[in-house]
Order: structure tokens, then C-alpha cells, then sequence
């Protein structure tokens, strides 16, 4: 009986220790494949956009963009969250503005309206790829499937959208001051 339940004990443990490799197994090519993009951000040297991950965790980012020279973002900068998870590149990071961001694709939360972070996601994808989408979403929204109705609404007239915007931006303005 002893010997019987010594087997079953030792198969799920085992089993439990299989599972476990196959999990560091995964997040080590993960680790890999981020530490290969945070090379490649360092190496592209856009002073556009940046991305690095947090002391204590791999898994989580900080990154920058600066609202595209030319548009009612220009002189703003904003903060991002980036999460990504055990999946990926097969999955998609989860990426939210950090800094408040008045714009039809994006909620007060800091959450995000772009396909490519969701139906149209790729594992071609790169940190840095999404990041200058994003950006680039900045100066060209999808005002016909909007996350924020009002700033949607004042896109069409861009001198009362600037008002708003700027009303909403204090923090943008910081985060900018701070990357000069």
C-alpha cells in the first residue's frame, strides 16, 4: 500500500516538474526574444520612441513616445505600460497610457483602440513596431470606432480638439520636458 501510494506521489510530482519545465522553458525564449528587442530598440536609437523593462520583472516595460512633430501632439510626450505575456510574440502585449491621453482611441483608463493589438496582431510585431503605431495613431485616429465619443467628435475641428487636448495635457507636457 505504502509502495503503491509512493509511485502515485512520485508520477505527480513528476508530472508537476515536467509541467514546470516546459513553463521555464517557454518564459526563457520569451526573456530572450525581449531582451533581443530591447537591443534592438537601444541599437535604432529613434528618439521618437523607448521602451525598457522594469528592475524586478522582464514581463514589464516602461515606455515613451513623443506626439509626432507637426501635430496637435507635437511638444508631448506620454508614458506607457507594456505587459506582455507567457505567449508571447504569438500573443499581444497589453500597452496602455500610462500619462493621461485625450484621444478618440483611447479611454480614461489608458487603454487602447488599435487592431493591431488585437484582430490584426502578428508575431512579426516588435516593442518597437507598435510603439511608432501607436505614435503614429496619435496624429491619425479611427474617429469611426471611438474609445473617448467627445474627443472623436472635436477631431473634425482641430483649433477646439488643441484646446481640449492641451486642457488634458500637463503631464504630457512634463514627460516631455523631462526626456529633453
Amino acid at each position: 500500500m505504502n509502495v503503491r501510494r509512493s509511485n502515485v506521489s512520485r508520477r505527480a510530482n513528476s508530472k508537476q516538474n515536467s509541467t514546470q519545465d516546459v513553463s521555464n522553458s517557454k518564459n526563457s525564449s520569451v526573456t530572450k526574444r525581449l531582451m533581443k528587442e530591447l537591443s534592438d530598440i537601444m541599437m535604432a536609437n529613434d528618439s521618437n520612441v523607448t521602451a525598457f523593462p522594469m528592475e524586478d520583472d522582464t514581463f514589464k516595460w516602461t515606455g515613451k513616445i513623443k506626439g509626432p512633430e507637426g501635430s496637435v501632439y507635437s511638444g508631448k510626450a506620454y508614458k506607457m505600460s507594456l505587459k506582455f505575456p507567457a505567449t508571447y510574440p504569438y500573443e499581444a502585449p497589453t500597452i496602455t497610457f500610462a500619462t493621461p491621453c485625450f484621444h478618440p482611441n483611447v479611454d480614461m483608463a489608458g487603454n487602447i483602440c488599435l487592431d493591431t493589438l488585437k484582430e490584426r496582431w502578428s508575431s512579426c510585431n516588435s516593442v518597437h513596431s507598435i510603439l511608432v503605431s501607436i505614435q503614429s495613431l496619435l496624429q491619425d485616429p479611427n474617429v469611426s470606432s471611438p474609445l473617448n465619443a467627445r474627443a472623436a467628435t472635436l477631431w473634425e475641428n482641430q483649433t477646439a480638439y488643441k484646446e481640449e487636448l492641451d486642457k488634458h495635457s500637463k503631464e504630457a507636457f512634463e514627460v516631455y520636458k523631462e526626456w529633453q
